[in-house]
């Protein structure tokens, strides 16, 4: 079976397994099978959705192609967003940080000079 069929119907039903889904798909398993799959999807409302709006396509290999074009567009999208969330991240600046402390030291010190020259009068 191909890889890029499973991840798509990885997260549709935790009662059945894709390779069981994908063989029912294609017609492939035994009655008693195809019974027993059938009754864990009438539990399952969303699961039995999809699966009657997968069953009305004829032609299997279409199925393989609509899961392999989702797949590379999910894969698209989430890869822009990758991307604009490391844009939007600010590089380590530990220089920055540094400068900062130093300036803060620098003015309390300074402060503190100020203050006592202020009282010795």
């Amino acid at each position: 079976m191909s890889d890029n069929l499973k991840d798509i119907l990885a997260n549709l039903s935790t009662d059945i397994d894709q390779e069981t889904l994908l063989l029912y798909l294609q017609d492939q398993l035994s009655e008693e099978k195809k019974h027993e799959v059938e009754k864990k999807l009438l539990e399952n409302e969303f699961a039995n959705d999809a699966l009657e709006g997968l069953q009305e396509i004829k032609d299997k290999q279409q199925i393989a192609y609509m899961v392999d074009m989702l797949n590379r567009d999910l894969k698209k999208k989430t890869e822009k967003k990758k991307q604009r969330r490391e844009k939007m991240k600010l590089p380590d600046q530990s220089w920055l940080y540094i400068s900062v402390v130093i300036i803060i030291i620098l003015i309390i010190i300074s402060y503190i000079v100020v203050q006592k020259s202020m009282q010795k009068p």
